[in-house]
């Protein structure tokens, strides 16, 4: 095994090994950590690594954390730039402190709040001046729990998490009256600090919050933090102070402990956050060991088994990183902060943010509905409490802030499945509907005007958005409307309005507007309804101002709601299964200028970004489901690794995680919503799922191999399926599905 693999990957002689790094206390902590979880039953944070993503562009999450939780709290490194979305990657030489909320995998960076960093005397309250070097050799990183050695100030730090709040011991080996905790309010991940307050409330408690303006333009964050020794003495720069220094005295080798709530709307409800999940002293081991089982809880969501222990570990740091988000957003209480920044009361569901949804609703979100249905009436609830409160549904929400990041009108799709499936709980249907309308075509449904129209005018006059009028990226914008469009006509079907969906549909099918025969690919037009000008050397290959972190290639494919009419426009079944061939053949030279988002390439297929996630299970609808089950293996087997660079691509919130979860146990969700899946190529050797009432799924594969990779037969209780599809409505009924596999 390779340094990567840390915690239950390190053997026992090797923690032992780092005997000037690891106090006697962390030690037993770790070993009884380790005991704990290995006599449990079924203990599958053992197979997380963490490590996986934190090289390339995987820009993942590193630290403390419960499934979904508000607090991801975890180191940020003093280096910054685009693989520092999250505020660590592999190659990090520094770290700046212990920050209580990061991103994962998110192709921009935000966040990065309530630093604290543990020092010895006097120092500079800059950036650099409180960094301290650290190595790989001395971390240790597991579901719910983080350690490393500060080498500067030789004070080991440790992190574990629940819901609302972390807990930090910090263990100073030399003692001193000069040992000191810096709180940073100033140094984030690509923010800017408006407004901030750190104060004593007691010897022991500080209390305050941090305005800031970024990806999120109104960020607020209030916090309470409590000391496990009292505070000495108390420094900070006055009324808006960026830092705070509490000065302890400590013996050799004793520990601080810091316990950190946080709050969307007030220091009060800070302060009730932490009453109600750290109620009882300072309790570290018992914290970690809550935050252990919580994370085996969730990850039980699928109890699975592999012919290969990399296999093995590749699902479940899949899992493990696609239960990072949506993330709690409200106090124990029900409070939280509005789309319209207000605080609302009393929520009887969990308030949710960070909303990837141009990339999660294409495999995250459906993958949610099957393993856990429980959650999403939070969902649903969530996203119509941003419609009233801001206009629209959500689009890439943060922390009460749109930032309108990405295309389309991706909670649509999102949105749609859950009521389509039956999923939605005691949500009010005809206000999803009126959400729905109103965020496809604002100009005609909207009761509130205070949103970007973002070209849906042109959407509802046009059909598509034209490159002479206002808006960029006319052809990735048009795709993803039109899927939304489509889902919204099944939507308005199943509700019974029959003239928006014949509407919808209307609009959903103008993808074969955007077809230019001449060069066969998706290209855009004018208000005419005129394409664009060919350049003399027109290469599909190269990315312009009309695509969205994609080119012609790619967005050709982006019909998922529609492939057999896509197949049509194109001359046939045999013209799409042709064209598939070209795009995994094509030369993987992009040109100058294409955005890095377009990775994970195998020929113009570029499984590192989200517009070509379904385009492998298209060989399905043209009777070739063998090419299928071929490349979807090959990317499961070369572009996930269970290596520091294991994923092609940004993690995108889950949904780089989540099309792995669903290959690998074989099936997919191709058309945006309503339950239909792609079988593919399945490694699990089986798979249970629980389904709910007591029942489950399970998915078998027999004489599977390395080399057998081709399906034989598909048999779902007992009896042999037709055709390459299984249905929301079977999986949810529970039973079994056998997989015959082979190599011919």
């Amino acid at each position: 095994m390779t340094w990567a693999f840390r915690f239950f990957f390190v053997p026992l002689s090797q923690i032992f090994y780092y005997k000037q790094a690891i106090t006697m206390k962390s030690k037993f902590f770790l070993l009884g950590l380790m005991f704990a979880v290995t006599a449990q039953a079924e203990n599958f944070a053992q197979y997380v690594n963490p490590v996986i993503g934190t090289g390339d562009h995987g820009h993942v999450f590193v630290g403390a954390n419960v499934p979904f939780g508000m607090v991801n709290a975890g180191p940020t490194q003093i280096e910054t730039g685009w693989d520092w979305c999250s505020g660590y990657h592999e190659s990090g030489k520094k770290i700046i402190g212990f920050a209580q909320m990061h991103l994962s995998g998110t192709g921009c960076g935000d966040l990065g709040d309530i630093g604290l960093m543990p020092v010895y005397e006097d120092v500079e309250l800059t950036r650099e001046g409180i960094a301290s070097e650290y190595r790989h050799e001395t971390e240790i990183l597991a579901p719910g729990y983080y350690r490393v050695i500060l080498d500067r100030f030789h004070i080991q730090a440790e992190v574990t998490a629940t819901e609302r709040t972390a807990l930090y011991r910090f263990t100073f080996p030399r003692g001193s009256n000069n040992a000191r905790i810096i709180i940073d309010l100033e140094n984030t991940i690509g923010d800017d600090a408006r407004d901030t307050r750190v104060v004593p409330v007691d010897d022991y408690t500080l209390m305050g919050y941090r305005r800031s303006h970024g990806w999120a333009n109104d960020q607020i964050v209030y916090f309470c933090m409590k000391f496990s020794k009292p505070i000495h003495n108390w420094l900070s720069e006055g009324p808006d102070a960026k830092y705070g220094i509490a000065t302890f005295e400590v013996g050799p080798g004793d520990d601080v402990m810091v316990k950190v709530a946080l709050s969307p709307t007030s220091e009060a409800n800070a302060l009730l956050n932490m009453n109600a999940e750290q109620p009882n002293g300072f309790d570290f081991d018992g914290v970690a060991e809550a935050a252990t089982e919580a994370w085996n809880q969730q990850l039980s969501r699928i109890k699975a088994t592999f012919r290969t222990e990399r296999e093995r570990t590749i699902f479940y740091t899949a899992m493990y990183h696609y239960m990072v988000a949506p993330q709690l957003w409200n106090d124990v209480t029900g409070d939280y902060m509005g789309a319209d920044l207000k605080v609302h009361r009393g929520a009887d569901y969990n308030t949710l943010t960070t909303w990837s949804l141009w990339d999660t609703y294409r495999a995250a979100h459906p993958l949610a509905t099957i393993i856990m249905p429980d959650r999403m009436r939070d969902y649903a609830k969530t996203m119509l409490a941003i419609y009233r409160e801001w206009g629209e549904l959500p689009v890439w929400h943060l922390v009460s802030n749109d930032t309108y990041c990405m295309v389309g009108e991706p909670a649509v799709p999102v949105l749609a499945d859950i009521i389509l499936k039956g999923e939605a709980g005691d949500i009010d249907i005809d206000e999803a509907y009126e959400a729905v309308c109103a965020s496809m075509l604002p100009t005609e449904y909207a009761k509130v005007r205070r949103v970007p129209l973002r070209g849906k005018d042109y959407l509802a006059e046009l059909g598509y958005l034209p490159y002479d009028g206002r808006e960029g990226e006319v052809v990735g914008k048009s795709m993803e409307y039109f899927i939304a469009s489509w889902a919204a006509a099944q939507l308005a079907g199943k509700l019974g309005h029959k003239e928006d969906s014949v509407r919808f549909y209307e609009i959903s099918m103008n993808y074969k507007k955007l077809y230019d025969r001449r060069v066969n690919v998706m290209r855009a037009l004018d208000m005419k309804g005129e394409f664009r000008p060919l350049p003399p050397n027109f290469n599909p290959n190269q990315q312009t101002r009309d695509y969205t972190e994609g080119n012609p290639w790619q967005y050709t494919f982006l019909v998922p709601h529609d492939v057999k009419g896509l197949a049509e426009v194109m001359g046939g079944d045999k013209a799409l299964d042709k064209r598939l061939d070209d795009l995994l053949a094509a030369s993987s030279d992009l040109g100058a200028g294409a955005a890095p988002d377009i990775s994970g390439l195998i020929g113009q297929y570029a499984h590192g970004n989200e517009p070509s996630h379904h385009i492998l299970y298209m060989y399905n609808y043209v009777g070739q489901p063998r090419k299928a089950q071929k490349w979807i293996r090959q990317v499961m087997d070369e572009l996930y690794t269970d290596q520091p660079a294991g994923l092609c691509g940004n993690e995108d919130v889950g949904q780089m995680s989540a099309w792995y979860i669903l290959s690998a146990l074989g099936f997919y969700q191709v058309e945006p919503c309503g339950g239909v899946y792609q079988l593919g190529s399945p490694i699990v050797e089986e798979a249970v799922i629980p389904v709910g009432e007591g029942k489950t799924f399970t998915i078998r594969t027999h004489d599977g191999s390395d080399k057998a990779i081709y399906v034989k037969k598909y048999v779902l209780n007992g009896k042999p399926l037709k055709g390459t599809t299984i249905t929301h409505e079977q999986i949810m009924a529970g039973g079994t599905l056998d997989v015959y596999m082979t190599a011919k």
